[in-house]
């Protein structure tokens, strides 16, 4: 992971001092151009605190440690148009709006898991759950064992954001322009969340559970004049405050982290303008 942050971190300082200097270059002139792009992420995210609530328990585990779940890759997996949901994948689509910036929206499937059998901490109470786990706890610890809690975000972690991104020519050579892409963006958070929690039945429903923040930095290789490959470095914070987690609505959860993503991605742009 460090060589990748030096990796962008270079090519953003390289980027923005070239950026400075040949902002007329040719293959910056964007403006009323449309892009869509779809491709596949890497994600790592930050332990959190996660709160359960329900009529009768609320107790929170502490500092849980999680981890992506991208599909082993195979042609058929990834390549087939009616499968090409079943990976941690990206897909947007966006419109230049002057020659620099463009403005976009799209989705980051992720997929969150909670690493099973870890120890943790935990506070709170748990009754009437005709479970071992009755009982009221303080900073107390407890092994993540399935007859207690399986969580997952795998159908999955999805980040639908809208961004403004800023592209700058870096090189040209022939029919190729590589450029340097930064961006912001906010969205919510529509997880399809796989729960089974003191032995009630697995619930597994789309349902608006909080929203996120974004960062990006990437390097695009456009070619041909409509195609391009791009790769991403992404990053952000996401607050989730109304997870659902069983078939009763009164059973909630709620957890916030940061997480980060390798994207590669493969897209095509073209002009709405009229004889540009």
């Amino acid at each position: 992971m460090k060589s990748v942050f030096a990796f962008y971190f270079i090519v953003f300082l390289v980027g923005f001092v070239d950026a400075q200097n040949h902002t007329s270059e040719i293959g910056t002139h964007r403006k009323g151009e449309f892009y869509f792009y779809i491709g596949w992420n890497r994600g790592w995210f930050t332990n959190s605190d996660i709160t359960f609530k329900g009529d009768d328990y609320n107790f929170t585990i502490k500092n849980v440690a999680a981890k992506d779940r991208q599909s082993p890759f195979n042609l058929d997996t990834y390549l087939n148009p009616t499968k090409f949901t079943i990976p941690q994948y990206n897909f947007r689509m966006g419109y230049f709006f002057n020659d620099h910036f463009s403005i976009s929206i799209g989705t980051d499937h992720m997929k969150y898991v909670m690493i099973q059998d870890q120890t943790v901490k935990i506070s709170g109470f748990i009754s009437d759950s005709d479970t071992e786990y009755n009982g009221v706890y303080n900073d107390d610890q407890i092994k993540l064992k399935n007859d207690f809690l399986q969580f997952e975000h795998t159908d999955g972690l999805n980040y639908i954001n809208t961004e403004v991104r800023r592209f700058d020519n870096l090189i040209n050579f022939r029919k190729v322009n590589i450029n340097i892409v930064e961006g912001a963006g906010v969205g919510m958070l529509f997880p399809r969340t796989n729960t089974t929690l003191l032995d009630k039945d697995r619930y597994d429903q789309f349902h608006v559970a909080g929203y996120g923040l974004s960062a990006l930095l990437g390097l695009n290789v456009k070619f041909l004049k409509y195609f391009f490959v791009q790769s991403e470095l992404k990053g952000g914070y996401i607050n989730m405050p109304d997870i659902r987690t069983t078939k009763f609505t009164s059973d909630r959860a709620s957890q916030h982290f940061l997480f980060l993503q390798s994207n590669i991605l493969f897209g095509a742009s073209f002009s709405l303008t009229k004889g540009k």
